[in-house]
C-alpha cells in the first residue's frame, strides 16, 4: 500500500475515533448542559411560587384534593407539573434537591427532572415538587446521535478523498525522485542529476543527498570498471609472451618427456587463463557500453548458422538439435553480442545434456513480445542453482569443463540489449532458457 493511502486512512481513522468518542459522550454532555438549564428554570419557578405563596393560597391548593392533602397541576402536554403536599411534620429544615425519576400523570408515564423543596410555612411542613419532562430531551439526543452518524460518514468520505489528493500533491516530488532517480536507473552513468523541484525542504534534502551519493558511486563504479578493463587487457600481453616462450621451449630436442608434459600443462593453464581474462574483458566492455546497438539482428539467421557450426560437436555427444523457429524476427541491437549470447546458451545445453539427449530451438510471438526458447533434456538444476546460474564463476557441475563465465556473459549481453531472460529447470529432466524481446523493428 502506498504511503499516501496509509496517511489518508490514518487521518480517516483518527477522525472516526474522535467523532465516535463524541457520539458516545453526547448523551452525557447533553445531560449536563440540559440539566443545568432545567435546574435553573425549576429554581426560578420555585422562587416565584414561594414568593407569592400565602395561607389562603395554600388552603386553596390543598382543599382541592382533601383526601390526599396534595395539590397537583400540570400542563396539557404533560411536559411540566407542580405538586404541593402537606407533610406530617410541624417543622422541617428548608432544603432543595434535584432528582430524575419517572412519574405517572393521568395514566401517562414519563421521565421528569424534579425539584424537591421542603419548607415550613405557618408552623406546617410542606413539600413542593416542580417537574419538567425529559422526553423531548431523549428524542433530541437520539436525533443528534443519528445526525452525528451521518456527519461521521460524510466527513470520513470527503476528508479521505481530500487527504488523498492533498497528500498525493505533497508526495509528487517523492514519487518523481523514485521514478527518475531510482527505479529507472540501471547504471550509475544513467543517473539523472537534475534537481527535482519541490516546495518541501525534506524532499530537496533527499534529492541533494541522492545526487551526492550517486556521484560518489558513479566515480567509484567507473574507476572499478576501468581498473578491471586495464588489468584484463594488460594481463593478455605477459600471457602471450609466456605462451610464446613455452612454445619455443617445446622445439628444444634436449627436453625429456617429463619436461614436455609440464610445459604442455603450463600452456594449457595459460590458455585457460587467457580465456578467463578475455571473457572478463568482454563483460567489462559490455558493462561500459563500449558496443553499439545500431545493427539489424536476425534471430533466425544467427540460430541457423550456429546449429550448422555446432553440428560436429552435437553429433559427437550423440545429441539431436531441432531448429523449430517459425518467425524471422529482427531487432535493433548488436549482431556479434547476440551471436555470443545464443552460442553460450547452446554450448551450455550441449555441455550439461545427457547422452543421446536433445536440444530444441523454438519461438513464439505474443502481441508485442517475441519469445525465443532453448530447451534441453539435460541434468537440470535445483532452485538454488537457478538463483546462482548467472553469477560469475558459478558452475552447475564441477566435473564439467568450464570457467563459470558463459552464463554471466549471457546475462550481461541480455541486460545490455534489453532482452529479458528467464530460466526454468527440473532436476534430471532438463532446462529451458527463455529470451523475451520487448522491442521489434
Amino acid at each position: 500500500m502506498k504511503i499516501k493511502h496509509r496517511l489518508a486512512i490514518f487521518n480517516a481513522l483518527t477522525r472516526f475515533a474522535v467523532v465516535l468518542i463524541l457520539w458516545w459522550l453526547l448523551p452525557i454532555l447533553i445531560e449536563r448542559v440540559v440539566y443545568k438549564h432545567i435546574n435553573a428554570s425549576l429554581i426560578s419557578k420555585k422562587e416565584s411560587f414561594i414568593k407569592h405563596l400565602d395561607k389562603e393560597e395554600i388552603n386553596d391548593y390543598i382543599i382541592k384534593k382533601d383526601s390526599s392533602e396534595t395539590f397537583a397541576s400540570f400542563t396539557t402536554l404533560h411536559d411540566e407539573f407542580l405538586q404541593l403536599s402537606r407533610l406530617p411534620f410541624k417543622q422541617v429544615t428548608e432544603s432543595t434537591r434535584f432528582i430524575t425519576e419517572p412519574r405517572l400523570i393521568e395514566g401517562e408515564q414519563n421521565d421528569y427532572r424534579i425539584l424537591e423543596h421542603r419548607f415550613t410555612y405557618d408552623r406546617q411542613a410542606y413539600l413542593l415538587e416542580i417537574g419538567s419532562s425529559l422526553s423531548e430531551i431523549k428524542d433530541l439526543t437520539i436525533a443528534i446521535r443519528v445526525f452525528f452518524l451521518v456527519v461521521l460518514f460524510v466527513t470520513i468520505s470527503v476528508t479521505f478523498a481530500a487527504d488523498t489528493l492533498y497528500i498525493e500533491y505533497l508526495l509528487k516530488p517523492f514519487y518523481r525522485i523514485i521514478d527518475t532517480k531510482i527505479r529507472k536507473v540501471d547504471q550509475p552513468e544513467t543517473f539523472d542529476h537534475t534537481p527535482i523541484h519541490s516546495t518541501s525542504a525534506d524532499f530537496r534534502a533527499l534529492d541533494e543527498g541522492l545526487n551526492q551519493m550517486m556521484s560518489r558511486i558513479s566515480d567509484l563504479f567507473a574507476k572499478e570498471k576501468q581498473f578491471i578493463a586495464n588489468v584484463s587487457h594488460e594481463l593478455l600481453t605477459p600471457i602471450a609472451l609466456l605462451k610464446s616462450k613455452f612454445e619455443n621451449l617445446l622445439q628444444n630436442d634436449s627436453l625429456d618427456d617429463d619436461a614436455i608434459d609440464k610445459i604442455a600443462a603450463s600452456l594449457k593453464t595459460l590458455d585457460r587463463l587467457k580465456k578467463i581474462i578475455s571473457n572478463l574483458l568482454l563483460i567489462s566492455r559490455i558493462e561500459n557500453n563500449q558496443y553499439q546497438l545500431n545493427e539489424e539482428v536476425d534471430c533466425h539467421e544467427i540460430a541457423t548458422n550456429l546449429t550448422q557450426e555446432l553440428e560436429d560437436r552435437i553429433q559427437a555427444r550423440g545429441l539431436t538439435l531441432s531448429n523449430e523457429l517459425k518467425y524471422k524476427y529482427k531487432f535493433k541491437g548488436n549482431h556479434t553480442l547476440f551471436q555470443i549470447l545464443l552460442y553460450n546458451l547452446l554450448i551450455n545445453a550441449v555441455k550439461y545434456n545427457r547422452e543421446n539427449g536433445s536440444i530444441i530451438l523454438s519461438d513464439q510471438m505474443n502481441q508485442d513480445e517475441y519469445l525465443l526458447k532453448v530447451t534441453d533434456t539435460g541434468i537440470g538444476m535445483t532452485q538454488e542453482q537457478i538463483e546462482n546460474v548467472f553469477k560469475r564463476f558459478s558452475r552447475q557441475n564441477k566435473d564439467q569443463e568450464g570457467y563459470g563465465l558463459g552464463l554471466a556473459i549471457v546475462d550481461s549481453i541480455a541486460h545490455f540489449q534489453n532482452i529479458a531472460i528467464k530460466v526454468t529447470s527440473e532436476t534430471n529432466k532438463g532446462t529451458v532458457f527463455m529470451l523475451t524481446f520487448k522491442r521489434s523493428i
